[in-house]
C-alpha cells in the first residue's frame, strides 16, 4: 500500500495493529478522523488516555472496573454466594445482556493453553479459591467457551474445586463447539445458564 504522506503510513500502522482491523480498514479509520473536527479527534486520543491510565481492575472479580471494586461485587442485589466463572470482561457484559444471571463472576483473563504458553499461574485462579475457602460461596459455574481450551480450563478447575463442599456446574451446551460466549445470542446464552448442569454429568464415563 502506498502512502502520500509519512504520517498517513504511521496512523494505518498503528490502527492496523488492533484485532480484526486490517491495513483497508484502518486507513478507513483515519481517514474518517481526518475528516473530523481538531476538538472531536483530540477527544477521541484522550478518552483513550484516561481509560489507559485510569482503568482499574476490580479486587475481588478482576473485572475491568472505574473503581477498585466493581459495582456488581458491591450490590447487595446480588447473590454473594454464586460465582460464574468467565474467561474475560466481554463475557461478563454478554451474561449481564441476558438479565438471567444475579451472582457474582471471577473474571479468569485468559484460558489455559499450552499452545500459546498460557498456563494455570497465568490466570487468576489463586484468587477463585480464595474466593472460596472464605466459606460463603455455595455455587460455582463455569461459563466459557466450548473450545479445546475453554474444556482444558474446566477440567483444571474441576480437579481443584472437587474437595470444597460447594456445587460445581456448567452452562448447558446451547452454545456450539467452539463457540464462544461473547458471540452467543441472548435467548441462547441465558437459557444455558438457567438449565446449566452438574460438571459431573458432562464427563465421559
Amino acid at each position: 500500500m502506498n502512502f502520500s504522506s509519512k504520517l498517513l503510513e504511521n496512523a494505518v500502522e498503528e490502527f492496523s495493529k488492533l484485532p480484526g482491523v486490517g491495513k483497508k480498514t484502518a486507513l478507513r479509520l483515519v481517514l474518517h478522523l481526518l475528516k473530523n473536527s481538531s476538538a472531536e479527534v483530540h477527544q477521541f486520543s484522550n478518552s483513550l488516555t484516561t481509560l489507559k491510565d485510569n482503568i482499574k481492575y476490580c479486587q475481588k472479580c478482576h473485572n475491568i472496573s472505574d473503581n477498585n471494586v466493581c459495582e456488581i461485587c458491591l450490590s447487595p442485589k446480588r447473590d454473594s454466594t454464586i460465582i460464574c466463572v468467565v474467561e474475560d470482561t466481554r463475557d461478563v457484559m454478554a451474561i449481564e445482556n441476558t438479565h438471567q444471571y444475579q451472582g457474582l463472576y471471577h473474571v479468569l483473563n485468559g484460558l489455559i493453553s499450552p499452545m500459546d504458553g498460557i498456563g494455570p499461574a497465568d490466570l487468576t485462579i489463586e484468587s477463585l479459591l480464595e474466593r472460596i475457602k472464605s466459606g460463603e460461596i455455595q455455587e460455582i459455574i463455569f461459563a466459557l467457551s466450548a473450545t479445546m481450551e475453554g474444556d482444558t480450563t474446566i477440567f483444571y478447575l474441576h480437579k481443584k474445586l472437587k474437595d470444597f463442599n460447594i456445587k460445581i456446574s456448567t452452562i448447558a451446551r446451547g452454545i456450539a463447539f467452539g463457540g464462544e460466549i461473547e458471540y452467543a445470542d441472548e435467548i441462547t446464552l441465558g437459557r444455558s445458564i438457567a438449565t446449566r448442569v452438574p460438571y459431573e454429568n458432562t464427563l465421559m464415563k
